[in-house]
Order: C-alpha cells, then structure tokens, then sequence
C-alpha cells in the first residue's frame, strides 16, 4: 500500500513532498508505516529510523529532480542501495525529519563494451546481476561478497567494498574507471568515462568512492572487467597458528604471483561456530586445527594445471609442518562447499550472540600480533565472551568479533556500553600497530567516534572541508561518516 504525499501533514498536505510525488508518482512516494518499515532499520537489526516518506526514482533524472526540491525546501536526503551495510549508513536517523531515497527501482545495464573491458550500469543494479552480465560475454566482474545477490553496485562504490577478492583485483575503488552522480543541490555531474588514463586535474570520482552518501548519489557507473577465468584451484588447509598461515601466503605468492585470488583465514572458534549453526555444511577436513586458510588460484590459460601444482606445495609445506592438513576441491560442488562456510559466518555470529565485530586492518607482517593482542584482552578483560576470527589476511584486514551470551546482556543501553569497551580494546590493539579501525566497512553511523578518536586532526579538517564544498546545508546523509 501506498500514501499520497497529500495526506502527510493534514489537508493542505506538504509542498515538498507533493512535487516530489509528481516527480516519481504516487506508488513510488511511500510513507505508511508498513511501507516503510524495511527502509528504516540496517541488515543487522542495530540501528531503526524513521523518515518522512521513503521515494523510489527510476532514472537518474528522477533523483536529480528530487534532490533539487529537498535542496529548496532544506530536507534531509538518506541515500539507500541494497540497505546491506554493516555500519548503519544508509538508515535514518530517529527524528524523522530526513527522506529515504532508495535506488532499487535503478536496476538496468546500460552498455557493455566487450573490446573496451567495461560495463555502464544503473548504481541499483545487483552486484550478482552485474557479475551474470559480465560472465555472459566471457568477462569477470570480480568483486564477490556474501551479500552479492542483494547488495547493489551504488552502496558498494558508497562504501568502497571489499569483499574476497581484494588480493588480486582491489577493492571497489580500483574495479570503478567512471561515476554519474547526483550533487546535493540536484546538479548531475556525468563523470561515465571509460578511460584508463585521463590525467585532468583532481580525480572527483575518487571523492565520492567512498564517502557512503555524504557528498551526493552515485546514479550510475562505469565498471572494469577483466579476463573469465579458465581454470582454478580451490583449497582448505589446516594451519598450527596465524604465523604459519603468513608463511604459506608468502610461499603460494612467491610460486604463483597474481594467480594468487583469495586467500583468506578463519580461527577454529569460528569455523566450528558456522558449522554447528549452519548443519547442511560438512568440514571436508578429517579433524581440528587452530587456524584455517582458504586459497583460491585462477588463471585464463586453460592449459595450466594449477591443481596439480598447489597439490605439490601445499605436499611440500605439510612435510616440512607448515600445515597440518588440506583438501583440494575435486568439483565445483566441493569448491562451492568450502566458500559456503566462508560466507556463512556473518548470518552464523548474528544467530550465535549478542556479536560486537570489528573491521580492522593492520600491515600484514602484523596480523600475528593483532589477534594475539585481541585474543588476549578479551580472554582476561570479558570473560563472558569469546573470540572469534575471520578475514583476509593477504591485504591484512582481519575482523575480529567478541559475542556474548545474548541473554546476559538483554539490555541495549548496557550492551552498547559493552561494546563501546570491546571496540576501546581492539583500537587499542590496531593503533599501536599502525593499523585502521576501518578496513571495508566504512564508518557509518557505528564508527563516528571511533573515526574522531583515531583519525589524524588534519585529514579530519580536509575531510569537514570537502563536505562543506559539496554539502554546504549538511543535507546529504546527516550522522554519517561525520
């Protein structure tokens, strides 16, 4: 069911919000509540807002025609992708004074130019649809997240994403060669360029990679593709400790340089966790370990064996006990399995506690340390937690999450007291080691003070001067990032 803007604020009804209606039309301006609802509460259940309407454009006209009037009229704008986040970005705040614009009716493929290894789609375009897209003409869009089949293009450039591939292919701002956006007074910069040289002064689309809603709308992107992979190796290993998962890494690099896609760590606490809360999955190892890596090899060359080969170090380093096990992927049904254990550990710790999870990176020599540190200060200072560990350990983001038994802590003003104290520790921890309290998540709403705390006096200022640039009215996501 939806409401006309008409009867919003009695029979007058609200200039804004009615040519905003004409913008978009009555079925795509919702504010009944049981409309809303889905619109005004993050992916993790943390953060409930509320909004005065929620508007669904379907072009990037129809955002630019809305932000304008919110521009005039001085309303708050909350731009929304796949509402995905970790951090409470893209929900509003509680006083209600702010309009959700969502993207998902901004769903298309605009062009895919094969010869020129790019992609043009609408910022609302599913991040699986895009990679189905690609796949169709023999490319690869390779950024691979958990929430792939949900998550949308225009959030994952907002938050610059990560995801499992990042050791080859980067992060979101190294797959993005252009950017169409929405400024805060309705203006459309149209930056859609597929270059990969264009050395004209400052790099604006940089700005907006990143900057999770704050300095206008990302509407539409250019994206790069790259070879489909041919062949690929995909394996479980079982390690002895964190040290011997950085001294693997260093030897598959070293044998096989950028065919080296994923290489990821899981602790046993949290590899039996998933196990235990998702009871379809089989561990295809014969026992325990401390610590376990997934490695994922591939290359376009279809005449390459890279199966055989991992087999032979992965034989090498277990001689000499680097590893104390491993099983290499026969089918794609084995290989499909052990990622489904990877990629079911966010919906297993929701399920398993109340969770306090951290996205930190530190220099990857120091990854030892960092769980060591983590490990340690939870064990002694929160006894009614426990410690848990996952990430890439190949770019050293790691994220560390300490869940307590939800019934202890029932009451969300003292859990968020708790919490508030899990993350002083785990800063503590980063920051002596020169790492970031934010590795792929953003900062949101969650992160804010820790961001204050953490980040140097001068980037801060440059950061409040760049907003004030492109947001002067503070219109654009208010409590966001800053």
């Amino acid at each position: 069911m939806s409401c006309s803007a008409n009867h919003l604020r009695g029979p007058e009804g609200d200039p804004a919000l009615n040519a905003i209606e004409g913008v978009v039309g009555a079925a795509n301006l919702l504010t009944a509540p049981e409309d809303m609802a889905r619109y005004l509460v993050d992916a993790r259940g943390r953060y409930r807002g509320a909004a005065q309407c929620v508007v669904r454009p379907a072009n990037t006209a129809e955002v630019a025609a809305t932000v304008a009037i919110c521009a005039r009229a001085g309303i708050a704008i909350v731009p929304q992708g796949g509402n995905t986040g970790m951090c409470g970005g893209a929900t509003p705040g509680s006083q209600g004074r702010s309009i959700v614009i969502s993207l998902e009716r901004m769903r298309g493929i605009r062009e895919v130019d094969p010869a020129n290894s790019t992609m043009t789609v609408d910022a609302g375009c599913p991040l699986a649809a895009v990679q189905e897209a690609a796949s169709a003409i023999g490319k690869l869009f390779p950024l691979s997240l958990g929430s792939e089949g949900t998550c949308q293009i225009g959030g994952n450039i907002a938050t610059n994403a990560g995801g499992t591939a990042v050791l080859r292919y980067g992060p979101m701002r190294d797959l993005v060669m252009g950017i169409e956006a929405v400024l805060p007074d309705g203006r459309i910069w149209n930056g859609l360029r597929g270059l990969r040289k264009d050395n004209t002064g400052y790099d604006l689309k940089q700005l907006l990679i990143g900057s999770e809603g704050t300095l206008g709308i990302v509407t539409g992107a250019v994206l790069k593709l790259f070879s489909q992979p041919a062949v690929s190796a995909v394996a479980l290993v079982a390690l002895p400790d964190v040290r011997a998962a950085l001294s693997l890494l260093e030897r598959i690099r070293r044998d096989f340089g950028e065919r080296v896609t994923t290489f990821e760590i899981m602790s046993d606490s949290e590899y039996q966790l998933v196990l235990a809360l998702r009871t379809e999955l089989r561990s295809p190892l014969a026992g325990q370990a401390p610590w376990y890596a997934f490695i994922e090899l591939t290359d376009a060359i279809e005449t390459l064996d890279l199966q055989t080969a991992l087999a032979e170090i992965l034989g090498e380093v277990m001689e000499a006990g680097g590893i104390t096990d491993a099983t290499l992927a026969e089918s794609g049904a084995q290989a499909e399995n052990i990622w489904h254990i990877r990629h079911s550990v966010t919906e297993a710790n929701l399920k398993a506690g109340a969770a306090v999870s951290h996205d930190t990176s530190v220099p990857v020599s120091r990854v030892p340390e960092f769980v060591a540190g983590v490990e340690d200060g939870i064990r002694t200072r929160f006894p009614d937690a426990k410690s848990y560990f996952v990430g890439h350990i190949g770019d050293g983001n790691i994220h560390a999450i300490a869940i307590f038994p939800r019934e202890k802590f029932s009451d969300p003003l003292r859990f968020a007291e708790l919490a508030g104290e899990v993350n002083a520790l785990v800063d503590e921890v980063t920051v002596s080691l020169g790492g970031s309290v934010s590795a792929e998540h953003g900062i949101g709403r969650s992160n804010r003070a820790r961001l204050q705390r953490h980040k140097d006096p001068v980037e801060l200022e440059f950061m409040r001067q760049i907003k004030r640039v492109f947001d002067p009215a503070g219109l654009m996501n208010p409590g966001v990032l800053l």
